[in-house]
């Protein structure tokens, strides 16, 4: 397994995907924090706080992961390497958990570099430190397993087809779905009474709670849970192909 996920991840590393993934990342949340004068801007605001960035982060993930994972499977498929891959004498699951943690180490290093934003914020509060870190360091907890389930389900869209476009297009539906989708459903009249439990099956409900800064163990589970179920659904799609046979 390890062997794969070394190749998967120099994949990324020694190709322009995962660097352009990173830079991508850092322009344009960078622009909208410290450039972009709106309501994301750390000037404009006033304020001591990266708020901003943790409200644009997951729409920029909901993108970029999509567009990294979207070769993950599709690609192998497509050039018939997939069943070579599977033949190995490796499991389905391994397999995936390789591809899985190259995806999730890139989301890693696509976000190491922002705590340069911290800093600055941190310089900036008057008086110097007037941060609320603990809020901030739960915030970039949740950012984290937020990126891993979108890795998550980009690479269960990915053993779906042998096209990249339609991978990318599939993965950037369930992931809006998942993140915000409950979030309007709860608001639909007939459902009103169970609108608390609704927006609990969402991301967005989970991830602003641990950006209070406390880490409430239904919040991790939901996100564990949440990638095991991808992974799970990622390797019924693989078997599938026998089933087809």
């Amino acid at each position: 397994m390890w062997v794969l996920f070394k190749k998967e991840l120099n994949s990324f590393l020694t190709s322009l995907i995962g660097y352009i993934t990173i830079v991508v990342f850092l322009v344009i949340n960078g622009l909208f924090l410290w450039v972009i004068n709106g309501d994301f801007n750390v000037f404009a605001s006033s304020l001591a706080t990266l708020d901003g960035l943790f409200v644009i982060a997951p729409w920029v993930f909901l993108f970029l992961i999509s567009a990294i994972t979207m070769k993950m499977f599709a690609e192998e498929k497509k050039n018939g390497t997939i069943e070579l891959l599977l033949t190995k004498p490796i499991s389905d699951i391994s397999i995936i958990t390789a591809k899985f943690l190259a995806g999730v180490v890139l989301v890693v290093l696509s976000v190491l570099p922002t705590m340069l934003y911290m800093i600055c914020v941190y310089k900036l509060g008057a008086p110097q430190g007037n941060l609320d870190v603990g809020g901030i360091l739960g915030s970039y907890i949740g950012l984290l397993f937020l990126g891993a389930v979108f890795v998550a389900i980009g690479i269960f869209s990915s053993s779906l087809t042998n096209n990249q476009i339609v991978a990318f297009i599939v993965s950037i539906f369930l992931c809006a779905i998942l993140y915000i989708g409950f979030d309007f459903l709860s608001y639909v009249p007939f459902l009103s009474h169970f609108d608390l439990l609704i927006k609990s099956l969402g991301i967005n409900y989970h991830y602003t709670s641990i950006s209070r800064g406390v880490i409430d163990s239904r919040d991790v589970i939901y996100f564990l849970s949440a990638i095991g179920f991808f992974i799970l659904l990622t390797k019924v799609s693989l078997e599938s192909r026998n089933w087809k046979k």
